[in-house]
């Protein structure tokens, strides 16, 4: 592929993330030969993507870069041909976020976009798009990279590789990236003289690190960032939507080894519960609180003069996602090497994961793909919840794919999240009802739901 001109095709280009992106790529100019850029969104999506797609236009311009950037609703004509197609597309848009959120809340359960029951039910409406897209590629740019950064991106990952068969699929996060720019500063030490090792799953990974001299500096962050004694001083915010930790000190010092901040949804689920709880009472859970972020930073986008990424939009959320993309593009195009979390398939560097299973791990960034990097056994408390995870999002997965309320079922059943029985299936029934729209695969269960609710 090297010195050879490319087509970027990014799918959900009316995102607020956008600007984000563009930057990214302007950024490595003089890596990335781009010759086109296509934005594509839907109907639905149409202004914001005339708003933000004007605005990239103008920060190419401002660049001096003669990149052509296109605008369409059509994603079979942005296809043809590209090289490189990041997705990072919200079926139902953050309305769909809202119901994920408080349906499950007003039923006394978690309500988050990524994990328990919003999470799953994301996947339910993403996957079957995320396949749609696939069968497009495979017919008008079959050499092309699949960029995902839509979430779950794991689930999303796993559905495009193992039964969307393209295997140039990478999926993309950005809370590795907050994760290692916290333990730099907890240290005081570069992110480049520290080694990472990242493994697990997407939000759902654990890491430990070193530093340059051959030092492993995992059990000091561990104090640094969890003991009490430290007033958590060095353990600022990694996720806009986790204000700051509730992990225990001394089952993450037993643990020894680094956890992802989502971990708190699955650690200390009884603190995380009441401060959504009390977010939901006030209309501003997480979802509520980011279309109102949104709407300003469209209004910013508007402005003819703004040709570059305002600040604020490191408020949306997100941070670095957009970066990460561009870097993973990069390193592919250039046989880099870079080393990276990504979501890839597992081929053993996660030895308690199926092999040909989606692991988020650290990986060596080649012109052929992700080489995962080798991080070994987890401890048996690491393992199990590991274990039960990845069975929740295989099931999860083949729900979507199949339309099946009977595994939907059991997909709720294995979920931490979720408690099992009566509460599970209202939960589910109201979500399958909620997002019937982007449920077809679900079309007769939610017709005899449908059929129930009419008889009362």
């Amino acid at each position: 592929m090297k010195n050879k001109k490319i087509k970027i095709v990014t799918i959900g280009g009316g995102s607020s993330y956008t600007p984000e992106l563009i930057e990214g790529f302007i950024k490595r100019s003089n890596e990335l030969p781009i010759e086109e850029i296509w934005l594509v969104d839907i109907e639905e999506g149409k202004e914001k993507l005339e708003i933000v797609g004007a605005m990239a236009q103008r920060m190419v311009k401002a660049a001096g870069l003669d990149w052509k950037v296109n605008l369409t609703l059509d994603r079979r004509q942005a296809l043809k041909d590209a090289d490189f197609v990041s997705t990072q597309f919200r079926v139902g848009l953050l309305d769909a976020r809202i119901k994920d959120e408080r349906i499950p809340l007003s039923h006394g359960l978690i309500g988050q976009e990524t994990n328990g029951a919003g999470g799953m039910f994301k996947a339910f409406r993403t996957i079957p798009v995320i396949l749609d897209i696939i069968e497009d590629m495979k017919e008008l740019c079959p050499n092309a990279w699949l960029i995902n950064f839509t979430n779950p991106a794991g689930m999303i990952a796993e559905a495009a590789i193992k039964y969307g068969g393209w295997n140039r699929t990478i999926g993309l996060c950005n809370v590795p990236i907050n994760c290692m720019k916290q333990d730099s500063k907890a240290l005081e030490i570069p992110e480049e003289d520290l080694f990472f090792k990242f493994a697990g799953l997407n939000h759902f990974h654990w890491h430990r690190v070193w530093d340059n001299e051959g030092n492993e500096r995992t059990a000091e962050l561990i104090e640094l960032l969890y003991n009490p004694e430290n007033s958590g001083s060095n353990n600022e915010t990694v996720v806009a939507n986790i204000k700051d930790s509730k992990f225990i000190y001394e089952q993450i010092k037993d643990l020894g080894l680094l956890p992802c901040p989502y971990h708190n949804y699955y650690y200390a689920t009884d603190d995380m519960l009441k401060e959504e709880l009390e977010s939901f009472s006030t209309g501003k859970t997480r979802a509520e609180v980011v279309k109102r972020t949104e709407a300003e930073l469209f209004e910013l986008y508007k402005d003819v003069k703004l040709d570059y990424k305002p600040e604020q939009l490191t408020k949306r959320g997100g941070a670095y996602y957009s970066d990460a993309a561009c870097e993973v593009i990069c390193s592919i195009y250039n046989d880099k090497k870079t080393t990276m979390v990504v979501c890839t398939i597992n081929n053993g560097s996660v030895s308690d994961l199926p092999y040909d299973s989606i692991a988020e791990v650290s990986s060596i960034i080649t012109a052929h793909g992700p080489e995962p990097i080798n991080f070994g056994k987890l401890d048996i408390p690491a393992k199990g919840m590991l274990q039960l995870m990845k069975s929740m999002e295989q099931t999860t997965i083949s729900a979507a794919i199949k339309g099946s309320y009977n595994e939907a079922i059991h997909a709720f059943t294995i979920n931490p999240l979720i408690p099992s029985g009566k509460i599970a299936k209202e939960v589910l029934n109201e979500l399958l009802l909620a997002h019937k729209k982007y449920l077809l695969q679900f079309a007769k269960i939610i017709n005899e739901l449908d059929k129930q609710t009419l008889t009362y």
